[in-house]
């Protein structure tokens, strides 16, 4: 018997493996049909299994795309419980403290005129604009109707919680 080095050996199993591998697939493969028929088969499968899989992936990047596209729906800065706060003395911290005590949302000339603002253009506009930058942040405000503002607090539905109504774990499974 030959004095094989540790190489010697890998390189001899690497050189005669594929040979041998190849000599099992054509004497079990060749008895039904020829052997380029058997690769073509395969070679479709493997195609059919490539296009299954691609649709499965377009669903879930579908999928993926209607949660980003919901997420944007949801305001940037969850209130975590704690309550924004305004520079007190400021029209808006007075509104807000107007809001809380009427519990209810208010027109925005009721709201001047419980300021003790003029109710004129541009009041309506100065103060309509400011409160409607909290809104579009999701802070503090909420617009239910077109220049009738509230306190968010004022609209979370019953049996919803601050953070809005809770995903069930099996959602889009």
């Amino acid at each position: 018997m030959r004095n094989y080095t540790r190489n010697m050996l890998v390189f001899h199993l690497f050189y005669l493996l594929p040979d041998v591998v190849f000599a099992i697939v054509w004497a079990e493969w060749g008895k039904d049909m020829n052997t380029r028929d058997q690769f073509q088969k395969l070679i479709d499968r493997k195609y059919q299994e490539i296009k299954d899989k691609e649709l499965e992936l377009e669903k879930l990047r579908t999928y993926v795309q209607a949660i980003q596209d919901t997420m944007k729906l949801l305001p940037k800065d969850p209130q975590n419980g704690s309550e924004q706060t305004l520079r007190p003395g400021t029209a808006l911290a007075k509104t807000r403290d107007i809001l809380k005590a009427a519990g209810k949302p208010m027109h925005i000339t009721e709201i001047l005129k419980a300021l003790n603002h003029p109710v004129d253009k541009k009041n309506r506009l100065s103060l309509g604009g400011s409160i409607s930058t909290y809104v579009r942040n999701g802070q503090i405000f909420s617009r239910p109707a077109p220049n009738t503002f509230g306190l968010i607090e004022m609209s979370n539905q019953p049996g919803e919680s601050e953070t809005g109504p809770e995903i069930p774990d099996d959602f889009g499974s």
